[in-house]
């Protein structure tokens, strides 16, 4: 039950994410009158640093939360049971957080992106050993 809570979170986070930047500072400059509704064009990123850096960020969790659903999705379907899984998919998610909230809240300097790196990796490794957990199943 733990993989489908975590996937949940991962799901929640990035609606929060989407909801805390981006839709709030659309929807700001919407209603205060600095911006209409189509000024907001997937083409063409404008706006400050952090809010270009926001956009980012939530593409980001939107990229990796299939993954996430097709992992525990299968983890399930193949009976995976194995004391690995759990914590797996805690740190995909309790590094998943940090590394949106690092994206969004500095300036992208060496030192933060090595950071918000770590924390992907840890993810993507998390994501590798379920994959291995599942390819090589007892």
């Amino acid at each position: 039950m733990l993989p489908e809570l975590m996937l949940m979170g991962f799901a929640a986070w990035t609606l929060v994410l989407l909801l805390a930047t981006v839709g709030a500072y659309r929807l700001s400059r919407v209603f205060s009158g600095r911006a209409g509704m189509s000024e907001f064009r997937a083409d063409h990123v404008e706006g400050k640093d952090w809010y270009q850096r926001a956009m980012r960020a939530h593409a980001n969790c939107l990229e990796n939360l299939p993954v996430f659903a097709v992992l525990v999705y299968v983890l399930r379907a193949c009976n995976v049971i194995d004391v690995a899984v759990d914590p797996l998919c805690v740190v995909i998610l309790a590094a998943r957080i940090p590394q949106s909230l690092v994206h969004v809240c500095f300036a992208q300097t060496d030192r933060v992106v090595s950071v918000r790196f770590a924390l992907f990796l840890a993810q993507f490794l998390s994501f590798c050993a379920l994959i291995a957990l599942i390819a090589f199943r007892r």
